[in-house]
């Protein structure tokens, strides 16, 4: 009997974590990364290695409401196994929402025209407890109108250097913002971002100048100089990882994938 070769699976999974327990999305040579949890519960189903792309690198502490991931198996296994099964094996802080078989064609980072992000913060004068690692944290009332007003300098396509880490990796500082905005719920502050792609540290970075200008530290022209002036070194200090989120990423219709964005809600429950 002739055996035909059998062809690999791509399958794309939707992925939800804590990342306060991890130093990151990318594997690690300690294997403390999500990757590298995610891919031995993988190994786990598919009897053999795999490995695991997402659409964005999140940092150490950094969470993911859903995080799009694909990879290659030449295991055949039901969608339910790469969920249920998949997650008997993960730590509870890790969870598959979805699993669904694609094109081969397709690609978690490449074929993303958009990723979303979310910053919680709380602003009261004593550090959170109960949302110790969920939230970031101001100890002094912020004026949400002045962040607003010098949030919107950001929207657009602009050199971001001013917000962007020293060791990032990016071969352009040049980003689309699409979308910034600014709210308030009680003590609650959200920054929302949407963007073609970001920076290292880029949103950690807008945040921490967006407090300056809250707090009144700096008027609210000053994120526009900061853009202008292209220099990482007039900007404030990276705000904590504690409160960012990965809310998802945008794909085209023609991959049919369940939903790729999951919001972050205040209060966090």
């Amino acid at each position: 009997m002739i055996r035909r070769p059998f062809l690999s699976m791509r399958i794309a999974l939707g992925l939800e974590y804590s990342g306060t327990p991890y130093t990151g999305w990318q594997s690690q040579a300690d294997g403390c990364g999500v990757q590298d949890a995610l891919e031995r519960a993988l190994r786990a189903i598919a009897d053999a290695p795999v490995r695991t792309i997402a659409a964005g690198r999140t940092d150490t502490g950094v969470h993911a409401t859903l995080q799009i991931v694909h990879f290659d198996a030449d295991a055949q296994r039901p969608a339910s196994a790469w969920v249920r099964g998949v997650n008997a094996h993960l730590a509870p802080d890790i969870a598959v929402r979805w699993a669904q078989p694609v094109a081969a064609e397709f690609h978690a980072r490449f074929a993303a025209s958009a990723r979303h992000y979310t910053y919680l913060l709380v602003q009261r004068a004593t550090r959170p407890a109960l949302l110790a690692g969920r939230v970031g944290w101001c100890h002094r009332p912020l004026d949400i109108g002045a962040m607003r007003e010098a949030a919107a300098a950001l929207a657009g396509t602009h050199d971001f250097s001013a917000f962007r880490a020293a060791e990032c990796q990016a071969a352009s500082p040049v980003k689309t913002l699409s979308h910034v905005a600014v709210a308030a719920d009680g003590e609650f502050v959200r920054l929302d971002f949407s963007a073609n792609a970001f920076l290292h540290h880029m949103i950690r970075n807008i945040v921490g100048a967006l407090v300056y200008v809250g707090a009144g530290k700096e008027p609210t022209t000053w994120i526009a100089d900061l853009l202008a002036a292209r220099d990482r070194t007039r900007a404030a200090p990276t705000f904590a990882a504690d409160g960012l989120y990965l809310t998802g990423a945008d794909y085209d219709a023609k991959w049919d994938l369940p939903p790729t964005r999951a919001q972050v809600r205040l209060p966090l429950a």
